[in-house]
């Protein structure tokens, strides 16, 4: 405080205002080369006298941006954590903007080398792994955090995004010699240095690939490319998910797990300003955010309400400022025809809507002895259910028409969408019934089940959440495979855990759903890829054609020669039938007449650090 009160004092003529200048310049460049000495400010704009009142509609898992996969955790991970690119708020299409670096990467002239510098001073959340000191965020961080993807104990489902990419990775990944032998990885090593991933100095990152790959920053500004603390992870080694520490707008305030989460502005924040390049004549909403600091929010209290009714209810008695979206079987709570009840719109509630990237599908367990395998009679078998499924009744009745019929795994506006495909799966429960007998599943018994093959009984396990909607997609399932003569008993459980069986192969068959982390292709057709069994390929299919096709389609940008592939992956896909899939929802979403600055974003989970509320207009303020 002595050196600044003399340096204030000595401001008064052009030469103190001189010394001044090249003394705080001095002092800059100290801290900047200094470890844990930082003097640039953390300057959160956020009020933390207003509170946002939110819900998720799953259980959030463990909160390591490694592992984490669900949406409900994502939308924590994604405002704990800092990837080096984040999404233009309001840019579409779909623009990537820099967050902790100083500007887009350079890249080499053969599309090979991405240079990235890192904004000095940007500040860890204060945490005791950190020994009291101040820990910046450096370039080191992320080769340490991306190098982490490549450890097969955490089975991480977006090592995806950069196995077999990054230059010299084969060094990180486990050799199948050693595994053979021992039935064990060989040992991962996070040091191993490759050349893919390089730290020339404190601030620069540079990112060497092995071929071109035109959704590299698509996924260096996933959640799962974002920089976590060594000393965090090694301090909580055994669950690094149980304790979040990231450089992101919010900081973990109050867990209690499958029940509340309570976010608050991180004080360590780096001073950051809106910034989109939908300039403010053209966008009422850029105008409203020009120049605001972000965060704009000091907590975010979010609530674990897996019961659609409930959330529904909730909203009603605006114990939430928004729900997103509406459940579609509860849409007659809130709408008529498409739009808001009067008393509702009387109340100043706004609706909207949006087509979200996403898919829902019903996968099945190519290693489970019952559905599982490549020969003809269970071939037969998993056909035998996609033809008992009624695309057209799941629309009408479970989603009161809130969403398109899928064709392939891909929604509308993802980059390789073919409009012009149609599955050769449909609705035909007499062709599922005589490919069922062809191969052997006769009924047999006085209950007019079928059979195996081998005379033993078949009986289907499909898991299911336990939730009014759970209750529901339960009856429609025993429905259709009951009229096709095939039995299936229901396992309810928490989504998290049915997540956590799924990768170790436990689950005979799910349905569940993807959101688009990047908006291309290849975030879709990798969840059957065989080299993320364990991983994101919850179906564990395996099926070198259709590998083959997807190494092919990953050396071509956005075309008609990678859509012809995709085309090929889709029949496989079809004709295999390790899925079912269903549906691409169409999401309306309610919110109270205080909320501001709200706009649903096609990839990113949430829109919190974006958000005001009007406290004049909120009960109780």
């Amino acid at each position: 405080m002595r050196m600044i009160t003399i340096l204030i004092k000595l401001r008064a003529d052009g030469r103190a205002r001189a010394f001044f200048k090249r003394a705080f310049s001095f002092f800059a460049r100290v801290a900047i080369a200094l470890p844990g000495l930082c003097l640039v400010p953390a300057a959160s704009g956020a009020d933390m006298s207003k509170t946002l009142h939110v819900l998720l509609a799953e259980a959030e898992s463990g909160m390591d941006p490694a592992t984490a996969s669900d949406a409900g955790t994502l939308s924590v991970t994604e405002n704990i954590f800092d990837a080096l690119l984040r999404y233009d708020y309001l840019a579409r299409p779909l623009r990537l903007q820099p967050n902790t670096v100083v500007a887009l990467p350079t890249v080499s002239a053969d599309g090979l080398t991405y240079t990235f510098h890192l904004k000095p001073g940007i500040r860890f959340a204060a945490d005791g792994a950190f020994g009291g000191r101040i820990r910046e965020l450096t370039a080191a961080d992320y080769v340490y955090s991306i190098k982490r993807l490549y450890d097969p104990a955490l089975k991480s489902p977006w090592l995806f995004l950069f196995e077999h990419k990054l230059a010299g990775d084969d060094a990180l990944l486990p050799r199948a010699d050693a595994a053979n032998r021992s039935g064990l990885p060989a040992a991962f090593d996070v040091d191993t240095p490759i050349a893919g991933l390089q730290a020339p100095d404190r601030f620069t990152l540079q990112i060497r690939l092995q071929r071109r790959d035109g959704n590299l920053l698509f996924a260096l500004a996933t959640p799962a490319a974002a920089a976590v603390a060594r000393e965090v992870i090694a301090a909580h080694a055994a669950d690094p998910g149980a304790h979040p520490v990231g450089t992101g707008p919010y900081r973990i305030g109050l867990w209690q797990r499958n029940h509340r989460i309570v976010l608050e502005a991180n004080p360590d924040f780096r001073s950051t300003a809106f910034n989109s390049a939908v300039t403010a004549a053209a966008d009422p909403l850029a105008a409203a955010l020009h120049g605001k600091r972000l965060p704009i929010l000091g907590k975010i209290n979010i609530r674990i309400m897996e019961e659609q009714q409930a959330r529904v209810l909730g909203f009603l008695n605006r114990e939430f400022d928004y729900l997103e979206p509406l459940p579609p079987p509860l849409t007659d709570m809130a709408l008529t025809d498409g739009r808001l009840k009067p008393a509702l719109a009387a109340r100043g509630v706004v609706l909207a809507t949006s087509a979200t990237l996403r898919t829902f599908y019903l996968w099945m367990n190519m290693e489970d002895p019952v559905v599982g395998g490549y020969t003809l009679p269970r071939i037969a078998l998993r056909r035998a259910i996609s033809l008992s499924y009624r695309q057209d009744e799941d629309i009408r009745l479970l989603d009161h028409g809130m969403a398109l019929p899928a064709q392939s795994p891909l929604p509308p506006d993802v980059l390789g969408y073919d409009r012009t495909y149609r599955s050769g799966a449909r609705y035909d429960p007499a062709l599922a019934i005589a490919l069922l007998e062809r191969f052997g599943y006769r009924r047999r018994g006085a209950d007019a089940y079928r059979s195996q093959p081998d005379g033993t009984p078949l009986t289907l396990q499909m898991h299911t959440l336990a939730s009014t909607t759970g209750r529901l997609r339960d009856e429609f399932w025993r429905r259709s495979l009951e009229a096709i003569g095939i039995r299936v008993v229901f396992r309810s459980d928490r989504f998290a855990d049915i997540i956590k069986a799924s990768r170790q192969g436990a689950v005979q068959m799910f349905e569940t759903n993807w959101i688009a982390d990047f908006p291309d292709g290849e975030n879709f057709y990798q969840l059957l890829y065989g080299g993320n069994v364990g991983r994101a390929n919850y179906a564990r299919f395996r099926l070198p054609q259709y590998d083959r096709l997807f190494e092919q389609s990953q050396l071509l940008p956005d075309s008609p020669a990678r859509t012809a592939l995709y085309r090929q992956m889709n029949r496989l896909i079809d004709a295999y039938a390790p899925w079912i899939v269903r549906t691409h929802p169409l999401e309306a979403t309610l919110l109270q007449p205080w909320v501001r600055n709200y706009r649903r974003h096609p990839v990113e989970n949430t829109t919190w650090r974006y958000l005001d509320v009007d406290t004049t207009l909120r009960p109780g303020q």
